[in-house]
């Protein structure tokens, strides 16, 4: 279905293009600004509340206050006015997303992407607080999210305006979704300060945390109770990921005691600062949902996957779902355990026959003495007493020798082999190999042995050898999206790279004063510590050479001084050598130095040769009286009446004012 509304054009100004967005107080909409030939966006209220003169009176002088705010995390109002049975308001047009968008998509964030979506929403705050206004409807659909990263706050006393009517949306989705962020001192009492905003913001914190705000329920009327009656629950009970020091500002932040909580954005903003400093939380870019070199890429969070809310056990501690504890495992024990028989390997002999305790018998052997041994016997008995004799002889002296030289060996040189190659060395030479903090070489490759300790002479086999590896040459690059930021933007993004930054100044014609045009060198180039990197620093548009447009037409010169970016400005002249209605003169002029991108040029058009007063030449002389009056720039026509050569009259008269080359008639006679 076609909007009516589009194609309006309000106040002979605002041409609504596009319709971009529709909520239960107000429609956005694209539109041209014909006057200053601008893409803006337009927000008309609803046909409810633009009937209610208590509210258009309320909102004309909430939209005036919010105009006075300029900042850069604030969406700016230009204008505002009613035409057509239209409100409407006319504000800058943000291309990206809202934060509620953003949330749908990811389902949450971690803890550097709120605090890098929260920070800039409470530098806007900070600025409207410390200017008197309370924005009072502080929720992820008012803040916008443009392609670039900045953050931006928007309606600012629009829900002012509304309540001062005393009128109530009935669009269910509306009336939750702001209460679900309304301070408890809101929902009593009516009342609102920064504090009110200030609430808003931890609960809209917990939700970047969480994916989802404290407290729901069936109506608006049970999630207010929620707010007055609870305090807002740890985000750390559903993502254990969250710091115990993120808990505590959330429950800073959303005190239902409004005394209790910080006096205004900008104290919750140094809060932050504090929390961010005590976990050494590096920044990290506003998140976008726009991926490298492509359109948005994010996708719903798999509800079945989403980490669940921890439960207390029946001790009072948290389960920590990382890690199962199962009870110890039960070993059945027989009746015999611990008293079993351990079985040895024989050794060779035979089974035993003596009887335990018995002595044995020496009785063979005596006989065998007597009556003497075999000869075959005696001689293996040799040839075992022999061989005993030399493997104890063998044994002994291995000891010895390892008592000796044997336990010590040579550490083999290590420098300059590969990781693996060193650790297979040592290991051949009986050495153990460990491992230093690796470190960065300019001439060692990545993954060779930079040094050993100790690295050379003798050591007991199994002692230590301590290796430090190479990780290769330690470069830095700048990263590309910096190009086009402002310089101090920049300043704050390498502040964490080693390298030293050095600035230079050109002009450019696209890219902003203030903000970087390129680098030198390039970003992505690979940089060493300590290497100058030199951002060129756009100084704005280039002076431009004023053209020599005398003698044509005016418009024509307008048209050509104003596509050089100049302002033209017009006056006028009286020109003998220029024709009536052409252009005479240029200020400053086309012979001077070239002027700022934007300065205002003076073009002087012509109104016809000038004019000159008529001298008085009466009783004068003929020749006196036409040399007077040719000094004027006049000419003379002579006309005797009597004979005589001085001026009886003349025509036009003394005095007057004439173009100059009129001719004046004198009349001669004698006298």
């Amino acid at each position: 279905m076609t909007d009516p509304v589009v194609g309006i054009v309000l106040e002979g100004r605002y041409r609504l293009e596009e319709h971009l967005a529709r909520g239960g107080m107000s429609t956005v909409y694209t539109a041209t600004d014909l006057r200053l030939h601008r893409t803006v966006a337009v927000k008309v209220m609803a046909e409810h509340l633009a009937h209610d003169p208590a509210f258009v009176d309320r909102f004309t002088r909430e939209a005036r206050a919010a105009a006075m705010l300029s900042h850069p995390n604030v969406v700016s109002v230009s204008d505002q006015g009613s035409d057509q049975d239209l409100v409407y308001l006319v504000m800058e047009l943000i291309r990206g997303r809202t934060l509620r968008d953003l949330l749908q998509a990811r389902g949450r964030l971690t803890v550097g992407e709120a605090f890098a979506v929260l920070e800039p929403v409470l530098s806007g705050l900070t600025a409207a607080h410390r200017a008197g206004i309370v924005h009072r409807d502080v929720k992820p659909e008012n803040v916008l999210i443009s392609t670039d990263g900045q953050v931006k706050v928007a309606d600012f006393g629009l829900a002012r305006a509304v309540a001062g009517t005393g009128q109530t949306s009935h669009t269910g989705g509306v009336l939750i979704g702001t209460v679900a962020y309304l301070s408890p001192e809101q929902l009593e009492r009516g009342r609102s300060d920064a504090r009110s905003d200030v609430y808003a913001a931890g609960v809209m914190l917990f939700e970047l945390l969480t994916g989802h705000p404290p407290y729901g329920g069936d109506s608006a009327l049970a999630v207010a109770y929620q707010h007055v009656h609870h305090d807002v629950p740890a985000p750390s009970v559903e993502v254990q990921t969250v710091p115990w020091q993120v808990d505590e500002l959330v429950a800073r932040a959303t005190r239902r005691d409004p005394a209790s909580r910080p006096l205004d954005a900008g104290a919750l903003l140094a809060e932050i600062a504090d929390v961010r400093a005590d976990l050494g939380l590096a920044r990290v870019p506003v998140p976008t949902g726009q991926a490298a070199g492509g359109p948005a890429t994010l996708r719903p969070t798999n509800r079945a996957t989403a980490p669940r809310p921890r439960q207390p056990s029946s001790s009072g501690s948290d389960d920590d779902p990382r890690t199962e504890v199962l009870p110890p495992a039960r070993v059945p024990r027989g009746r015999d355990a611990g008293r079993g028989t351990t079985v040895l390997p024989g050794m060779g002999a035979g089974p035993t026959t003596h009887v335990a305790g018995a002595r044995p018998s020496v009785a063979p052997r005596s006989a065998a003495l007597r009556t003497g041994v075999p000869p075959h016997i005696r001689k293996r008995r040799f040839r075992l007493g022999l061989a005993v004799l030399l493997l104890l002889a063998i044994t002994v002296g291995a000891i010895g020798w390892w008592l000796g030289s044997g336990r010590w060996t040579d550490v083999p040189p290590l420098v300059g082999q590969s990781q693996e190659s060193a650790i297979g060395q040592l290991q051949e030479a009986g050495l153990d190999p460990a491992f230093g903090e690796e470190q960065f070489s300019e001439d060692v490759p990545e993954g060779t042995v930079i040094s050993a300790d100790p690295s050379g002479g003798r050591l007991i086999r199994g002692t230590d050898v301590t290796l430090v590896v190479s990780k290769g040459q330690e470069r830095f690059a700048v990263d590309p999206t910096l190009v086009g930021q402002p310089l101090d933007a920049v300043r704050t993004a390498l502040a964490e790279v080693p390298v030293t930054l050095a600035t230079a100044q050109d002009y450019d014609q696209s890219v902003p004063a203030g903000s970087v045009i390129r680098f030198d060198p390039a970003p992505g180039a690979e940089l060493k510590r300590g290497d100058t990197v030199t951002a060129v620093v756009s100084e704005g548009r280039a002076p431009v050479e004023v053209p020599n447009v005398v003698g044509q037409d005016p418009d024509a010169a307008t048209n050509i001084l104003e596509d050089l970016g100049f302002t033209v400005q017009t006056s006028e002249g009286r020109s003998s050598d220029v024709a009536k209605g052409a252009v005479m003169g240029v200020d400053p002029s086309p012979s001077a130095d070239p002027q700022p991108y934007g300065s205002t040029v003076t073009i002087t058009v012509s109104v016809g040769v000038p004019q000159v007063t008529v001298p008085d030449v009466k009783d004068m002389k003929k020749d006196e009286a036409i040399a007077a009056l040719e000094a004027v720039g006049l000419k003379a026509e002579t006309v005797t009446f009597v004979v005589g050569d001085r001026v009886f009259n003349q025509s036009p008269k003394k005095g007057e004012v004439v173009d100059e080359g009129t001719t004046v008639r004198i009349l001669l006679s004698f006298r």
